[in-house]
């Protein structure tokens, strides 16, 4: 029979030579000899009927607001309620099935979660992470699960070191044959760990590769910011990344990577910022991709508004006048087995969507497009992600 651990002051005082006396007083003490333990605080605590609790110790805050852009209902914030012990709480939803970013505002300054691990980067900044289970497609199941692995390189074009995140479907790592590679980037103001974090990548393949959904496939999310980003400034330029994407990521994926390296075994898509950039990468180098998916996004500028529709068009030839010979390149199109955009009825890049399937369409493409429910966020995102894998590499 195991002896149970001595408590803490009794081995202390046994160590130090004390008296009964004295050892009596310290196996009365607490742990922490200068006050009370503070309160246990769980942090988010999601019900089974998809409540979430949402907490934080701020005993001296006057004013704690929760931020979370995709939870619905919250708008610019709600705000938290200071308990008799210090702690700030407010629960929320139901909430759909989901992961979501969120802060804390305390006191007019932004603070993740401090009693959660979870969380996920965008450019500039670091949010926590809840998820919701609920959607089978994205949740956590006991399927085969594939690697995703941060990799940092040298960018040759843009000089500096770099970084970027790679599925790898499950059984890769026993070194067996070739995979077809699919580009998948994201939108402003994120970064190279957000498709794998908030949206779910992961999670996302192994589901639909264990279900037979989609082909095994290498999945390689790049950074597509080479700078910082401001909303409202101007249009972020697809030059910096494309000079990156083609001359250093497409070279490190094909040497490094067990994969074929022809056109009919090469995807691309991006949502909102990494749309634009996919048509930007993509049309001059039809010749490359056999597949192209562009979510909540199109040519920006091509309604007279720009990125974020705010009138940012870019000055000199139009996106169509620039490429019109590859656009009315007959010998490009069958090649192209998938031209897919997908955008929500809510989504203030709906009409520059519709824009530039009509452009392309007038060009001799055959575009598949499907307007959703829903606005410009990762809650769609996710689900055209889910639509748009099993159509590739058949």
């Amino acid at each position: 029979m195991q002896t149970p651990a001595p408590h803490w002051p009794l081995l202390a005082a046994a160590l130090l030579g004390l008296s009964l006396a004295t050892t009596a007083t310290l196996a009365q003490a607490p742990f922490n000899s200068r006050g009370p333990r503070p309160p246990r605080v769980v942090s988010p605590e999601v019900s089974p009927d998809r409540q979430v609790t949402f907490r934080i110790l701020a005993p001296k805050a006057e004013n704690v607001r929760l931020s979370a852009g995709d939870l619905p209902g919250l708008g610019r914030g709600q705000e938290l309620t200071k308990g008799t012990n210090g702690v700030w709480e407010v629960t929320v939803g139901p909430v759909d099935p989901g992961a979501y970013r969120y802060n804390f505002n305390v006191d007019g300054v932004p603070v993740i979660d401090p009693r959660n691990p979870a969380t996920s980067e965008s450019n500039e900044n670091t949010w926590s992470l809840v998820y919701v289970p609920g959607a089978a497609f994205m949740d956590t199941q006991e399927v085969p699960h594939g690697a995703v692995a941060a990799v940092t390189y040298y960018s040759t074009a843009l000089k500096r070191f770099r970084r970027l995140h790679v599925y790898t479907p499950p059984g890769y790592e026993l070194g067996k044959g070739k995979f077809p590679v699919f580009y998948l980037l994201h939108g402003a103001s994120d970064c190279d760990a957000s498709w794998s974090t908030v949206g779910r990548a992961g999670f996302i393949l192994d589901n639909l590769i264990a279900a037979k959904k989609a082909k095994p496939m290498i999945v390689v999310m790049p950074a597509g910011h080479t700078g910082p980003f401001r909303m409202g400034g101007p249009r972020p330029t697809g030059d910096e990344f494309a000079q990156d994407f083609l001359a250093d990521i497409m070279p490190l994926v094909e040497k490094n990577y067990r994969v074929y390296a022809d056109r009919q075994h090469r995807a691309m898509a991006g949502l909102s910022m990494g749309g634009g950039q996919t048509l930007s990468i993509g049309i001059p180098h039809l010749d490359q991709f056999a597949y192209l998916g562009v979510f909540s996004s199109g040519v920006f500028g091509i309604t007279g508004g720009g990125f974020g529709g705010r009138g940012n068009q870019p000055p000199g030839p139009s996106f169509e006048e620039q490429h019109r010979a590859i656009l009315d390149d007959p010998k490009l199109k069958p090649g192209l087995k998938l031209f897919w955009f997908a955008t929500g009825k809510q989504d203030f890049l709906l009409s520059t969507s519709q824009a530039t399937v009509a452009m392309l369409r007038r060009h001799g493409f055959n575009v598949a497009f499907q307007e959703s429910d829903g606005a410009h966020t990762w809650i769609n995102w996710r689900n055209y992600l889910n639509e748009f894998a099993p159509l590739l590499f058949r």
